[in-house]
């Protein structure tokens, strides 16, 4: 009699048809599944296709293409079992497989710079410069900065340090803005109960590209009172005076509606950042994130818009960034610098830097 081993060996194997969804769909039906175009996807999948076509001999083997349409499907969802309803053909466990070995690849470091740069060059400042100018005539910002929570399950190991103040498990990712919503840089692997100013503080922006003069003087980041001052990192008044504090108070805060905004249109354009990712360990969570942010970039660059008409957030509330300007808010980690210890340099240079460019009578 033959073993359960050899009929499973000669049975003949069963492959499910699987749609051609680069042919079959057009353009806003693909953005409204996958969150880009054909041209879109094909662009993306040329990045990682040397390193997800593996050779092989198997009938039915999943192209690049597909690999990458599966993990599109994921991350504007959020849920697994979704792109099994688009009948794209694979099991559970193969999309499982095939959504980790294609994030791996594009978030490969030499990939993510390509479309995560932070301006360096005094062309490149000046341009985002100008533009922030133009949203309430904040001068010299070329970005704006804060932290969000992106929810996780919990991990198996360190659980504490993952739960943040508001009780949840997340990893608290710092992100920047340039005035065109664009993600100019990103830091995505601290748990949820580390503070907005550590991160900042043990990040390469502070260490090397203003720590160690790599820009062009008269830059600045905009950031709320949960950040120390600094000369490049510019922070509102806990309590201004009438004048020139107010008139800086005021502008400072319209600037800064560009991260909210920001961090809106991510969570909104891949809902797998607005709910839970049930993925683990964090560190493939920390993939996740970073991927979301090249993707939104290349989104930004080809002029795709967020479909609407789609919600997988389970009717929970958005909360987009920190909002640590809310007094009533106290992280679980206190700042490493609390507001009474901070350096003065930081806030001597604020008070220079407002008497001299909002010193007006608005």
């Amino acid at each position: 009699m033959a073993t359960q081993e050899q009929l499973r060996l000669c049975r003949p194997r069963t492959f499910c048809d699987r749609k051609d969804v680069l042919n079959e769909l057009n353009d806003a039906e693909l953005i409204k599944r996958y969150r880009l175009d054909r041209e879109g996807i094909l662009f993306v999948t040329n990045l990682v296709r040397e390193t997800l076509a593996r050779p092989t001999a198997r009938k039915k083997a999943l192209t690049p293409e597909m690999k990458v349409i599966i993990t599109l499907r994921f991350l504007a969802t959020g849920e697994m079992q979704l792109c099994n309803s688009d009948d794209l053909g694979p099991s559970q466990q193969t999309v499982s497989r095939v959504i980790t070995e294609t994030l791996d690849a594009l978030s490969s470091r030499p990939i993510l710079a390509q479309f995560i740069k932070f301006p360096i060059t005094p062309q490149e400042t000046q341009r985002k410069k100008m533009e922030f100018v133009q949203i309430a005539g904040f001068p010299g910002v070329i970005g704006v900065i804060d932290g969000t929570h992106i929810r996780i399950t919990a991990p198996k190991e360190f659980e504490a340090e993952y739960v943040n103040r508001k009780r949840y498990h997340s990893i608290n990712t710092q992100i920047v803005f340039d005035a065109k919503y664009n993600i100019i840089d990103i830091v995505a692997n601290w748990p949820g109960s580390v503070h907005d100013a550590r991160i900042l503080n043990e990040s390469g922006l502070n260490r090397f590209v203003f720590g160690r003069g790599m820009l062009p003087d008269g830059c600045h980041l905009l950031g709320d009172r949960g950040y120390p001052s600094k000369k490049w990192l510019l922070t509102p008044y806990l309590r201004p005076r009438p004048g020139p504090q107010s008139n800086y108070n005021k502008c400072h805060k319209k600037t800064r509606s560009v991260m909210e905004r920001g961090i809106g249109q991510l969570k909104r354009r891949f809902h797998v950042l607005h709910g839970e990712i049930r993925v683990s360990p964090p560190a493939k969570v920390c993939m996740v994130i970073e991927v979301c942010a090249m993707l939104h970039n290349i989104c930004k660059d080809r002029n795709i818009g967020i479909p609407v008409g789609e919600d997988y957030s389970n009717g929970e509330e958005e909360d987009y960034s920190n909002g640590e300007e809310d007094d009533d808010q106290q992280p679980l980690e206190p700042p490493p610098q609390p507001a009474a210890a901070r350096p003065r340099e930081g806030l001597l240079y604020r008070d220079q830097f407002v008497n001299v460019h909002f010193n007006n009578d608005e």
